[in-house]
């Protein structure tokens, strides 16, 4: 079986990356097709497979603004051959072109959160700029129909999260199979808490960072925030020297800032979010927006919730979780978190990438009623 696996692009080493990398180990020789590709951030199981980057390569600096290029680019790959294509899809994936005989297997993170969910945030609040503003509603129109139309061309989803299987429907009117992301939960371990909180995450706007930034600012407790990404400078004017910013870090400095942690804040809503998951792994608990993803994953005992994502409903979380912190137990958090391992996650993939192997295409079976 000749496989191909279409993943967005490769510019960073986030949650989706973690997933291609399991995908990558379950589909060994399978060839990778990617949009954009900086190889300093391949992991070394990517660099074991044949890596196919599309023409706007050259131009992946301001990869931001070519989104309106991605389609086309997309459906240059000549994925002629296959048996097999699986997409990881958050940015523009699934658009690929296959011939009537592959299979089309999409993992989808998300619908594309700036042209579905959170477009008119982008378009109204985290747009500043009259002239983006104006260009932003034809071009994101055209993708739309673009993005609903190329979800035809998938013959199965997975969603990788119940909240993320609702987007789908909602989105495309495609149902979906929940395959949680995998987690190496056997990686991370706990330490006795030091006294800060931690943030992991891509510093973007809908990750709603700033509610942390200033509540911490304001209170003076210690917050370590680990990640990178446009929102940094902004970030990092507006807080006080208790907050400490520490870029990307290692997998080995990301383990222990979690192992001594208090515990892990998640300000903003997530599809599915890999960091509380880790957190939980490492006997942390999690002080989470009660939305989205972290529903999912972060159990009563392990963490508390806020309703409303704002630093009155943040600051009333941290004190309800201080009141509670003395009665966690670490054992009961990693015991949990073992629900969510790759092992786990090969058994459930597995399992649809055999069903959608083995089915016949819908023309090849009314072709063969119609034989007498």
């Amino acid at each position: 079986m000749r496989a191909a696996i279409v993943h967005y692009w490769l510019l960073n080493q986030r949650g989706g990356e973690k997933v291609l990398d399991a995908i990558c180990r379950l589909l060994p020789d399978a060839d990778v097709f990617t949009l954009f590709l900086d190889p300093r951030m391949l992991s070394p199981e990517l660099r074991r497979h044949r890596i196919t980057t599309s023409f706007l390569n050259p131009l992946r600096r301001g990869y931001r603004s070519l989104l309106p290029l991605m389609p086309m680019a997309l459906e240059s790959f000549d994925l002629r051959g296959y048996d097999l294509v699986v997409s990881s899809e958050s940015g523009p994936a699934k658009g690929v072109i296959t011939s009537s005989a592959t299979r089309h297997l999409c993992y989808c993170h998300t619908p594309m959160r700036y042209l579905w969910d959170l477009y008119p945030a982008y378009r109204n609040e985290w747009t500043t700029s009259q002239w983006k503003r104006a260009a932003m509603t034809p071009l994101t129109n055209y993708l739309r129909l673009w993005d609903y139309a190329s979800a035809a061309r998938v013959d199965h989803f997975l969603a990788n999260s119940e909240n993320v299987r609702r987007r789908i429907w909602k989105t495309y009117r495609r149902e979906a199979e929940v395959v949680h992301p995998p987690v190496d939960v056997e990686a991370y371990y706990w330490r006795p808490p030091e006294d800060y909180f931690l943030i992991v995450s891509e510093l973007v706007p809908y990750k709603r960072i700033d509610l942390a930034v200033r509540l911490f600012s304001r209170t003076g407790r210690r917050l370590r925030i680990a990640g990178s990404g446009p929102d940094y400078r902004k970030l990092r004017s507006m807080a006080s020297p208790n907050i400490e910013f520490l870029g990307r870090v290692t997998d080995d400095e990301l383990g222990d800032l979690y192992a001594r942690c208090r515990a892990l804040l998640l300000p903003g809503e997530e599809d599915f979010g890999l960091t509380p998951v880790e957190a939980l792994a490492s006997g942390k608990p999690v002080i989470a927006l009660g939305r989205g993803g972290a529903l999912e994953t972060v159990p009563p005992f392990g963490g508390v919730f806020f309703e409303e994502p704002s630093e009155e409903c943040l600051a009333a979380a941290i004190a309800r979780f201080e009141e509670t912190e003395p009665g966690i137990l670490p054992v009961e958090l990693q015991v949990y978190a073992r629900r969510f391992s790759e092992a786990e996650f090969v058994r459930r993939f597995t399992a649809n990438l055999d069903r959608l192997m083995q089915l016949d295409h819908p023309m090849e079976h009314r072709h063969s009623e119609s034989l007498p």
